[in-house]
């Protein structure tokens, strides 16, 4: 997953409906967007059509939905159709819309997932960059609920969710993929309990809702249309706003995120505990502001393409491509080091010559993932230009960057530095020939 491309949408598709909360009659509109563009929202009701980011900074309130406000211009009840394009693999979209919320069709986000399917989805010419949590990060509120997101190799939601006195606590959890999503999480509906039906009428709210697009809970019976889709429909929906509130962080994790008596407030201030730390982690890594948890393509991805193995494997991650012309590695400096015990007893520090060789590494993974170079190894031909300037330690993050100067034929030429801490503790220009193996 981490080495995936970018995804948008191959043409453009159209819902109509009316709102949840308004009550308006409105038709949304998702259309393709460039690389790196994420998801905004425009409102082509209003004069000039203003975008608004979806970005938790631009929350205004969470009342039984998530409401992005610009200045005067708002979008109301976001969290359906950012969660559907999330789960679907979307990664840029601009979602248009000629009212200011979404229709709120059956109160589950499928309806989006089959607009999604409608329109197609096509991958870009860019990676995907996810954010893997190598931490806990954890939330608590006043009001009982508990957010945690742990460590994890895929991208899992778990949620418990806890009805007024208990009723209706119902637990879920799942890996989320493009085919589990639609399967398992798109099709719960949203729900409400009966006596807070009044109150928020009385807030103007909930003017669109009915029996078609909402389940009401009264006491221990629940009242719908239909059947409850799964015995544990509650706490599927919550998942289901779980992911479409934190994709308001701007960012796509792999991690576990375990929710106890999830809503739109807890769940959009985790979004913002994600962006924070992201930036925190930014500027850690300045200048290059790449964070150290970000991976482009992990070790799995690096082995199959470079040939070195223990104890000369000397790049951990790849965490930035920009297009074909530079590319940043980490590599993760400790103790461990078979190098340490000998350079030098008492007083280690990783040897100089071994920062050229992970310069040298990460200019091959940047020549060797294009498809005319697979197979290929890159052979040394001379560095010039070498400075160190600054020792590197037990302990310390290595960043090395790499970019192209030149490129003739199999001859390639990069500019490199290695940073620790944002300075600069080694650089140099490489050349280097790319031979068949």
């Amino acid at each position: 997953m981490s080495a995936a491309a970018q995804h948008t949408l191959a043409s453009s598709a159209t819902l109509e409906g009316t709102s949840l909360h308004t009550g308006s009659k409105v038709t949304l509109t998702l259309k393709p967007a460039p690389v790196n563009h994420g998801f905004k929202f425009r409102r082509t009701d209003i004069p000039d059509q203003p975008f608004i980011d979806a970005d938790v900074d631009k929350v205004q309130t969470v009342e039984r939905a998530t409401t992005l406000a610009e200045g005067s211009v708002k979008v109301h009840t976001v969290e359906h159709v950012l969660s559907a394009l999330c789960g679907m693999g979307v990664d840029n979209a601009i979602i248009e819309m000629d009212a200011n919320e979404p229709p709120i069709a059956d109160g589950s986000s499928l309806p989006f997932v089959e607009l999604i399917k409608k329109a197609g989805i096509v991958p870009q010419d860019a990676p995907r960059k996810t954010w893997e949590i190598r931490e806990p990060i954890h939330l608590e509120t006043g009001d009982g609920s508990l957010l945690t997101i742990v460590p994890c190799k895929t991208f899992r939601v778990s949620v418990t969710n806890i009805g007024p006195e208990g009723r209706f606590t119902q637990y879920f959890s799942s890996e989320v993929t493009p085919e589990t999503y639609e399967a398992e999480i798109a099709p719960a509906r949203t729900f409400v309990y009966y006596e807070d039906v009044k109150p928020l009428l009385d807030k103007g709210l909930i003017k669109g809702g009915s029996l078609e697009n909402a389940v009401v809970v009264r006491g221990d019976q629940v009242m719908s249309k239909e059947a409850v889709r799964f015995p544990n429909e509650f706490a599927r929906h919550k998942a289901l706003d779980v992911i479409g509130d934190l994709m308001l962080s701007g960012k796509r994790i792999l991690g576990h995120v375990i929710c106890v008596k999830p809503g739109h407030g807890p769940n959009t201030k985790l979004a913002a505990t994600l962006k924070r730390e992201y930036s925190r982690m930014r500027s850690l890594a300045a200048p290059f502001a790449i964070p150290s948890g970000e991976a482009v393509l992990d070790i799995n991805d690096i082995l199959k393409i470079l040939p070195h193995r223990y104890p000369f494997l000397l790049v951990d991650r790849i965490v930035d491509f920009v297009g074909d012309t530079k590319c940043v590695g980490i590599k993760n400096v400790t103790m461990n080091e078979p190098f340490f015990p000998g350079h030098f007893p008492g007083h280690p520090i990783m040897p100089g010559v071994l920062q050229l060789e992970a310069m040298a590494q990460v200019s091959s993974v940047l020549m060797l993932r294009k498809p005319e170079n697979a197979g290929k190894i890159g052979y040394f031909m001379s560095a010039d230009s070498v400075k160190w300037r600054r020792p590197v330690l037990p302990g310390d993050t290595l960043y090395i960057e790499s970019e192209v100067m030149k490129i003739r034929g199999s001859i390639g030429s990069t500019r490199c530095r290695c940073l620790v801490n944002g300075e600069v503790a080694s650089e140099a220009e490489l050349k280097f020939a790319l031979v068949d193996a």
